[in-house]
């Protein structure tokens, strides 16, 4: 633990921290703030009013709203995806405005040392404006070591064209990858090294090597094959920091969150119930959704499905569901505290989008997985768990009903689950450790703070 006056010290010393403003990116910046303010460090929150954090959750935190004069407490919606990376990651003068807006707050703080700043690493234009101000930045990266590395071999992987195969060669592996099948990258959503989004991801490396230090929310015996490759590609200061263990994501969630099935999950057997969520952004048309209900109602299995609003594409809510869906044997919810149903003994598997951060809670947690991709890292971080983990089933082929059940059947009757279920709490077990004083992730954040001490 740190000696009380090196932290009462810190408290003289300002990390300025700048999450992207969506669900999956602001969960992780707000762990490790809170991770950062319990070593000592007093926090300053920039952020857009576009997906606003609700501050009264961090009364210990400074804000301030920068960049855009949106209606404050504006939440997503899928369309606004588009638009925030039209008026934000790809708009010239934002540089210019960051600019503006740090030297102020730079001005305004009195008797206080800036140490550095922190920002997701989208936001690759801050970068610039941190040099010219002299000001350290170090880079939130919330995907996984894996999911970086093949980022940064997008130009490779478009010169060797495997973004323009047909669907004839989906199921051959990358020679240059050989953990992912073609299916996968296609699956990050890039035709060609000059889309926008490939453009992006090249900024985004770039400036992640000129930053002076990345942090990742992952621990080293989980990518340890992968953390041998990042001196190569990131030849600078790396931390590992498994967030799920020193603090959960409920307090920054943007939805309100359903606390009555708490009492539902009490009454379930132990390890039980399949929880399902797809995240904050993923959509799916009207045929998959009701694949989905389908699938589970075959499974015969126990379920607690989170259906955020505007997850079907065209409808409201859940009105496309069969009559007498879910039955004695679900419960359908809007939005629920992951990380608390991750932890509650009936939770006995986990349907997921494959998101990091969820990847990751699972992980933590000790539940099985099984898996689904959409776009960007999730095929990536699907075909990492299932392949080499070895604590999920990949839904590599879409969703259909019969296959669905199969999966989550696999996972909670047949004896293939045994083993699954065995990988994934000796796997919670090394994420325990990794987290104790000595453990990997431990020393890794230690080292944090004194870098960040040191700046």
């Amino acid at each position: 633990m740190d000696s009380q006056p090196e932290t009462t010290a810190r408290r003289h010393q300002r990390i300025i921290m700048f999450p992207v403003p969506f669900q999956g990116h602001i969960n992780p910046m707000f762990q490790l703030a809170n991770l950062l303010y319990s070593k000592g460090f007093s926090i300053t929150i920039l952020h857009t009013n576009f997906n606003a954090p609700k501050t009264s959750n961090y009364p210990h935190f400074t804000f301030k709203s920068i960049l855009d004069n949106g209606h404050e407490n504006e939440r997503f919606s899928q369309s606004s995806l588009a638009d925030f990376a039209q008026n934000f990651l790809f708009k010239q003068d934002a540089a210019e405005a960051f600019r503006d807006e740090l030297e102020l707050l730079l001005a305004s703080v009195q008797d206080e040392q800036v140490s550095c700043l922190i920002t997701d690493a989208l936001w690759h234009f801050t970068q610039s404006v941190a040099d010219s101000l002299n000001l350290p930045r170090l880079v939130l990266r919330t995907g996984s070591l894996y999911s970086t590395i093949v980022y940064s071999s997008i130009p490779l992987l478009d010169d060797r064209g495997y973004f323009k195969l047909d669907d004839s060669h989906l199921e051959e592996q990358v020679s240059e990858f050989p953990l992912l099948k073609v299916k996968d990258v296609k699956k990050i959503g890039i035709k060609s090294s000059k889309d926008p989004l490939a453009q992006l991801l090249g900024d985004m490396m770039k400036q992640i090597k000129a930053s002076s230090g990345i942090i990742w929310n992952s621990f080293k015996e989980l990518e340890e094959t992968e953390l041998e490759r990042v001196p190569d590609d990131f030849p600078i200061p790396r931390f590992l920091i498994t967030f799920p263990k020193y603090f959960t994501a409920s307090s920054s969630s943007l939805l309100e969150q359903d606390q009555t099935i708490f009492p539902w999950l009490d009454q379930q057997p132990t390890k039980s119930v399949v929880y399902i969520s797809f995240g904050s952004l993923s959509q799916v048309e009207e045929k998959e959704f009701l694949e989905i209900a389908h699938g589970l109602v075959y499974s015969k299995q126990t379920f607690l499905w989170v259906v955020r609003p505007e997850f079907v594409k065209g409808s409201t809510w859940v009105e496309l569901l069969p009559d007498g869906f879910p039955g004695e044997r679900g419960r359908v919810v809007e939005w629920a505290p992951q990380q608390e149903v991750l932890a509650h003994e009936a939770t006995g598997a986990f349907w997921t989008h494959s998101g990091w951060n969820s990847t990751l809670e699972s992980v933590c947690e000790g539940v099985p997985m099984i898996c689904s991709s959409v776009l960007a890292d999730q095929a990536l971080n699907a075909r990492y768990m299932s392949d080499v983990s070895r604590v999920a089933v990949y839904l590599e082929n879409g969703l259909q009903r019969e296959e669905i059940a199969s999966a989550i059947r696999r996972i909670m009757v047949d004896e293939e689950g045994k083993e699954i279920r065995e990988r994934a709490r000796v796997l919670k077990q090394i994420a325990d450790v990794s987290a104790m004083k000595g453990g990997s992730s431990n020393k890794s954040m230690e080292s944090l703070i004194d870098y960040i001490s040191s700046l």
